[in-house]
């Protein structure tokens, strides 16, 4: 049995008023155009969550609802006020208490990008892997059979992407 875990930078968000709250910053026009891109990749390539985690803030709830928009039967989210910044390890906690057998995480670097590099066995070859760019989506398999059991170095990488991966809007 495997598990599959979705890594998921939010996407571009819109950095125009300086009075908004970090938290309430909504995703801008570059970022609404990614995140459907990168939902019809992940249908594409099978790769259908049946439990997303989700950071509370705005802009990875707009990341979600864009991705959602490609899939067929897509879950809601959970949202988690714990995923807002997180640290790998809180991130890692969350996923640790999943269930499912394909699990997105939505959340914000550096702590999506940390737990990225932190999971995989051996890093993906990108050149963008290691500054993870927003709707980045690094894909990780691994042989086991409850998230509970995940640890460092353990994720088998099936494949990262970024928006400049993947083709133009239709």
């Amino acid at each position: 049995m495997s598990l599959t875990l979705i890594l998921i930078r939010h996407a571009k968000s819109d950095w125009g008023d300086p009075n908004l709250p970090d938290h309430e910053r909504p995703l801008n026009m570059r970022g609404l155009r990614d995140a459907p891109r990168l939902g019809q990749w992940l249908a594409e390539n099978a790769l259908l969550p049946d439990r997303v985690l989700c950071s509370t803030a705005r802009r990875t709830q707009e990341t979600w609802a864009g991705i959602a928009t490609q899939l067929p039967q897509p879950p809601d989210p959970a949202l988690r006020s714990s995923l807002y910044h997180a640290a790998p390890a809180d991130i890692l906690t969350a996923l640790k208490a999943s269930e499912g057998r394909c699990v997105a995480v939505i959340g914000h670097n550096p702590g999506i990008g940390s737990l990225a590099w932190s999971l995989s066995k051996t890093p993906p070859e990108h050149p963008k892997f290691g500054s993870y760019p927003t709707a980045a989506c690094l894909v990780l398999e691994f042989e086991m059979d409850d998230w509970s059991e995940i640890t460092s170095s353990t994720g088998q990488v099936r494949d990262f992407i970024t928006p400049d991966d993947l083709p133009q809007a239709r």
